[in-house]
């Protein structure tokens, strides 16, 4: 699959941060003693150093991990899934989405997470490999990732689950609360409310894989987070205090944007790193 860019760009960083902290233009350039037309360059997607590092220290940014984003310095590694594990990246409007599938390769049996704008892809990965797909979980019911869940669930038969504080768009779906537990043949999945982004955004903690992976939907991305106009500060703490304690070697499977893991994006997002 070909390399998938990184959701955010350093301004796009900039901008989300300052949104979600509500401050104005004035009162971010006079607290980060910056002129005006220098934080108009930079918001704009000028890459200048000084001003940048100045208003990271006022956004709570990493400087140096911000500066890094801003010049392209980094791209995750991304980690290896020999078996059991697959990611779709599909065109949504004028962007793409992930959606990603898993599955017991003794029992076949598989959970989607999302379903991307198109799970044809998905469809034809089950019965290559003649899996069952026992769930459907989504990590939250924003269109981009919820396009094909009649399709997917309708085709497949597959349970529908979506956290009780955000329940999915389809008949007879189903909730859970957090710390609900799934197990599909040897993996098992742990469910952790994260919300922010949206009022039941999930992230889904499963082992049994290569590694640990936690699929976070619009909670984190590589070099970044998801945004949100009113509950930021909630989506920010609730990333630091249950997806950022995992442990080290947790794969992030994001909603947009590449894999990454969480000891990278400890060091190289902005919003994280120490």
């Amino acid at each position: 699959m070909a390399r998938i860019p990184l959701e955010d760009n350093f301004n796009d960083v900039i901008n989300k941060a300052q949104r979600g902290w509500k401050l104005s233009d004035a009162a971010l350039a006079e607290r980060a003693d910056v002129s005006p037309a220098d934080l108009a360059a930079v918001k704009a997607g000028e890459p200048l150093d000084p001003v940048i590092r100045r208003l990271a220290r006022h956004l709570r940014l990493s400087p140096t991990a911000l500066e890094a984003l801003a010049h392209k310095r980094w791209y995750p590694q991304l980690p290896d899934f020999p078996k059991g594990f697959a990611v779709f990246n599909t065109p949504h409007e004028d962007m793409t989405v992930n959606n990603y599938l898993i599955w017991d390769p003794r029992s076949r049996l598989a959970a989607a997470f999302d379903t991307g704008a198109n799970c044809q892809g998905l469809l034809d990965l089950l019965h290559t490999e003649e899996l069952t797909l026992r769930y459907i979980f989504l990590t939250h019911t924003h269109e981009d990732h919820v396009a094909e869940l009649p399709r997917l669930a309708g085709e497949t038969k597959a349970e529908v689950w979506a956290s009780e504080l955000e329940p999915a768009p389809y008949p007879g779906a189903k909730t859970f609360k957090e710390n609900a537990h799934f197990h599909v043949g040897s993996l098992a999945i742990k469910t952790l409310f994260t919300p922010g982004h949206s009022p039941g955004q999930t992230t889904y903690f499963v082992t049994g894989l290569s590694w640990p992976i936690a699929f976070v939907g619009d909670s984190v991305f590589s070099s970044s987070m998801g945004g949100s106009p009113t509950h930021f500060a909630d989506q920010y703490r609730n990333n630091k205090e249950k997806i950022f304690t995992l442990p080290r070697d947790t794969v992030l499977a994001c909603g947009h944007g590449p894999l990454t893991t969480l000891a990278q994006e400890k060091q190289h997002n902005p919003f994280y790193a120490q």
